[in-house]
Formats: C-alpha cells, sequence, structure tokens
C-alpha cells in the first residue's frame, strides 16, 4: 500500500513554521503496513492544491493533506477539496452537531461554523483534539496542519485505512567511507532486488563513517541479504 503527503501552508513555504508532521506521519504508516512514497509542499493557492490531489489520488492507494482547515480567511483547503471532486460545500449537519456540543452557547460564531462546511459526500475523521472534525473524500484524508491535533485525527483515519504488509528494516554501522563500500554495495543489491539498501553517511565523535539500512516486507529476504551484507564487509575489512 502506498501513500503520498501533501503539506500545504504558505508558512511552511517561507521557513516561519516548521513542519513536524511529515516523519511522525510516514513512521505511523510504517506502523500499520503502508509506505509514504511522495511528499510535496504546496503554497495555500486554490489552483495548486486541485491539481496536486487530482494527480496524486490517481498515482497512489491514499492521499493525506495536512493545513489549512481552519477557521480563517486563508484556510482555503477544504473549498478546493471539493472543487478537487468537483462537489459543491454544505454544512456537515454532524460536524455541526459536534461543534454545538462542543462550544459553550455563543462560542460558536461565524468563524468557527466554516469549519463544518464540507464538501458533499465527505466522511468526517474524528478529532479528539479539538472536535472540528477532518474529512476524507475518497481515499484522500485532509486534517489539521498543527501536529497534535493531526496526530488524533490520524487514529480517526486509521479505520478507513487498508493495510499492508509491514516494512522491517536492518541497520549496520561501519567507519569506512560510502566509495569503500559502493561497487560492492551495488553488487549486494542486484542481488535483492526486494530489498531496499541505503547508504548514509554520519559523524560520531569526530570520527566519520557509513550507516548501511535495509527494508523490506519479505523478512525472510531482509535476514539473508543482512547475512551477506556481513560478509561483504569481511571482504573488504
Amino acid at each position: 500500500m502506498k501513500a503520498a503527503l501533501i503539506i500545504i501552508g504558505n508558512e511552511i513555504l517561507s521557513g516561519r513554521t516548521k513542519d513536524k508532521n511529515l516523519t511522525y506521519l510516514a513512521e505511523w504508516l510504517n506502523e500499520i503496513g503502508i509506505q509514504l512514497y511522495e511528499v510535496r509542499v504546496i503554497r495555500d493557492d486554490e489552483q495548486e492544491i486541485i491539481e496536486c490531489v487530482n494527480l496524486l489520488k490517481n498515482k497512489y492507494d491514499y492521499v493525506f493533506t495536512t493545513g489549512g482547515i481552519g477557521p480563517t480567511h486563508d484556510d482555503i483547503t477544504t473549498a478546493s477539496i471539493a472543487k478537487a471532486f468537483n462537489v459543491e460545500l454544505e454544512t456537515n449537519t454532524t460536524a455541526l452537531a459536534i461543534l454545538k456540543s462542543y462550544y459553550k452557547e455563543g462560542e460558536l460564531n461565524e468563524a468557527r461554523l466554516k469549519m463544518t462546511l464540507l464538501p458533499q459526500g465527505a466522511e468526517l475523521v474524528e478529532n479528539p483534539v479539538t472536535k472540528a472534525p477532518g474529512f476524507k473524500m475518497d481515499n484522500v484524508f485532509v486534517m489539521a496542519g498543527i501536529p497534535s491535533i493531526m496526530q488524533g485525527m490520524l487514529e480517526g483515519a486509521r479505520k478507513f485505512l487498508q493495510t499492508g504488509s509491514k516494512m522491517a528494516s536492518r541497520s549496520r554501522d561501519i567507519f569506512m567511507p560510502e566509495s569503500h563500500v559502493a561497487n560492492e554495495l551495488s553488487k549486494l543489491q542486484d542481488s535483492y532486488p526486494d530489498v531496499e539498501i541505503g547508504s548514509y553517511p554520519f559523524n560520531k565523535d569526530g570520527r566519520f563513517g557509513t550507516s548501511l539500512v535495509m527494508r523490506s516486507i519479505d523478512s525472510n529476504k531482509l535476514d539473508l541479504c543482512s547475512q551477506d551484507l556481513e560478509l561483504m564487509l569481511k571482504k573488504l575489512t
């Protein structure tokens, strides 16, 4: 199962806000057997959102969006999603009931009511933090940008997700430069096409080395690859 993430927000691209959702989502999806394959960061721009959603929803099993579903004028994600699916916005009666029960009398103002305007046919994604729900349209999950709220919404989205085989990993740190293992590592990758093999340089306590990481949904092949990696390293030392 493959997924994509669209991070929406001018504040992310300006550097004013540092995104914290990507790492959390990638790890959360991996735990339930869905692999994050692509991430895009785009502006609060209607046409950009429409085009990006329409492209990725046809390319992946699931698409997650973060940001732009709040009560202010620049929160345009919900309306843009409606246009991407060619439907109108309407007051979602369930979302309205949720907010009416959450806010005290007089607190549910016009700005907050905006969060009950959802695309026709939307299914609600529970928000245990501030109650204003996210939603899904087909395979697109639309969530808040605030990390604590997004994380809560993910748990609400879990029931809609078809999970796959979990990706397992093995890692090995060596105090050798990448160039020293590059040729043999390439041969190892050719021998195990179902195992993702990556090399990542590091510096620990002033010593330079390389982290070798192997990932696969097939634990048997992963074990065999790990064994052959050790044999490879013995030949190189």
